[in-house]
């Protein structure tokens, strides 16, 4: 089951002229200087047209912005309002876009022109062609623009094809088509631009669908299939190991979360080798897939528990992330390892109590079952670092702590300095923000365990740093000279609300560009 798709080009024809159903323009909030309240009781205020939109607006003889401010436009970001031309200019609807305040001496922000993008092509769901002709600087800026432009339409046009039987009336098709107005639609830059745009969105995208699927169709085998199949398919080496071989390969993690469940556990690698060796340098993704998690049995609330389909979110951005890096070809080694299994609660379940002995060798005392991902997790980073690896980055949605913390969009990251700054400047870059957490050698000290090496979670803390409990515990399972980082995507993978930007209701895709980002800056820098 796969997505609907929306396709892009790049167009350099008069915006007054294209032959489009719907063109769209940005427009930026400016207020006036008046202190006095306008009639609805805010102040007054006006509207700016963006760059890119002079010949749309001299066809309107200078009255759009009035014209659009009669409609409720107010420029506030990601606010579209639509407008029939009547024929003033060729395509037949003008779809403003809020950019909100005009930026001082520069052009939008990227992740402002993403999130437009992604909000105008979402607003226009069922016109067959679109055009944007949204504000693009025109120096070294230009191509992070484009690219944020390109991203946010691909990405706006979303849509999980579901499992409906019948035809949804109200239920309008994603764009068919968007054109990028540019300068010059023939320029090799701005093409490769596009080029990259629609194979890390086609990545991103697959992400969204397997996190989108229900849990009775992606389970631990046919996950690991879906990813293998797709893997082979882009020319990536696969591994993919039954619960025979876990069990024989000493995961002891792995094994015992899945034992609950009726569809066995897997662990998959995926390996991408560039030609003739590229940096010299290894990184290692790991990624969390628990197809789902009704906590074992320390079973979760039943109130939301069906949102647990996507706590393989983390695997499946991996995944996602290494068909893009198979594409984009970076200068350097990366190996995936993608841990599944389903948590469920059963006589064959592991319990608090059990101790279980890790492939690094290390004994862990279970206290609460629902703490299954850094079970996985260990495992599969204890694999990577006995592989070899330069750099490994680990993504999961591990903790409820993380969306305490730091809310649904920004993720936490813990793990050596350095490298989570280098992670935190990536997710800056690519819209997906994350922000570094400390791991307290007090919340370490509360997981000594009386019968074992480490306990799983920190029973005096219960709750409290729940985050950074995880990062802690995993930390156990990376080798000391390896830089690493714990990226908890918790909140920001599944989007429960209202769409936004270029984020539709469900997976969002977080963090495949982040470490599309990580991966390309190691291969270029070390």
């Amino acid at each position: 089951m796969t997505s609907s798709s929306t396709t892009l080009s790049l167009v350099d024809t008069d915006p007054a002229e294209l032959a489009v159903d719907a063109i769209v323009i940005g427009v930026h909030s400016q207020t006036t200087g008046s202190d006095e309240p306008a009639g609805n009781g805010s102040y007054a205020a006006t509207l700016l047209l963006a760059s890119g939109a002079e010949s749309i607006a001299a066809a309107f003889d200078g009255k759009l912005t009035e014209t659009l401010a009669l409609l409720g436009a107010t420029g506030s970001p990601g606010e579209v309002i639509k407008l029939a031309t009547l024929g003033t200019v060729t395509a037949p609807l003008v779809a403003a876009v809020g950019l909100g305040p005009e930026p001082t001496g520069a052009a939008p922000a990227p992740e402002t022109l993403r999130r437009a993008a992604g909000a105008a092509v979402r607003a226009l769901a069922g016109a067959g062609r679109v055009a944007l002709t949204l504000p693009l600087p025109d120096d070294t800026d230009a191509p992070a623009a484009l690219r944020a432009v390109a991203e946010g339409a691909l990405l706006g046009g979303y849509r999980f094809a579901g499992y409906k039987t019948r035809p949804q009336p109200t239920r309008r098709a994603p764009v068919a088509e968007v054109a990028v107005h540019v300068p010059d639609a023939a320029d090799p830059a701005a093409q490769a631009e596009v080029v990259r745009a629609r194979t890390v969105t086609a990545a991103v995208r697959l992400t969204r669908d397997w996190v989108n699927m229900a849990p009775n169709e992606l389970r631990p085998p046919s996950f690991a299939d879906a990813v293998a199949s797709a893997a082979r398919e882009a020319g990536l080496g696969v591994e993919v190991l039954d619960e025979a071989a876990l069990a024989a390969g000493g995961y002891g993690g792995i094994v015992a979360v899945g034992q609950g469940s009726e569809a066995p556990p897997r662990l998959v690698k995926l390996s991408y080798t560039p030609e003739g060796g590229g940096s010299g340098k290894t990184v290692a993704l790991v990624g969390k897939g628990i197809t789902f998690d009704t906590g074992g049995i320390t079973i979760k609330p039943a109130q939301g528990m069906w949102e647990m389909k996507s706590d393989m979110g983390g695997a499946a951005a991996v995944g996602g992330a290494m068909l893009a890096i198979a594409a984009l070809k970076p200068a350097v080694t990366v190996h995936a390892y993608l841990p599944m299994a389903e948590n469920m609660p059963s006589g064959t379940a592991y319990r608090p109590g059990d101790v279980i002995t890790m492939f690094n060798g290390k004994r862990v005392e279970v206290l609460n079952t629902d703490a299954e991902g850094r079970m996985i997790l260990g495992d599969a980073m204890a694999r990577a670092c006995a592989d070899g690896c330069d750099y490994l980055l680990e993504t999961s949605t591990l903790t409820g702590g993380q969306v305490v913390a730091l809310g649904k969009r920004v993720a936490g990251v813990m793990g050596t300095p350095e490298l989570c700054e280098r992670v935190r400047v990536a997710g800056e870059t690519v819209g997906e923000p994350a922000w570094p957490m400390p791991l307290p050698e007090d919340v370490r000290k509360g997981m000594d365990s009386d019968v074992a090496d480490i306990s799983q979670v920190n029973a005096g803390m219960d709750r409290a740093g729940h985050m950074l409990q995880g990062g802690v515990f995993l930390r156990e399972f990376v080798t000391d000279e390896v830089p690493w980082a714990h990226i908890d995507i918790a909140g920001p993978s599944y989007h429960v609300g209202e769409p936004f930007g270029y984020w539709t209701k469900g997976g969002t895709g977080v963090p495949v560009r982040t470490l599309l980002e990580l991966v390309e800056d190691i291969a270029a820098n070390g």
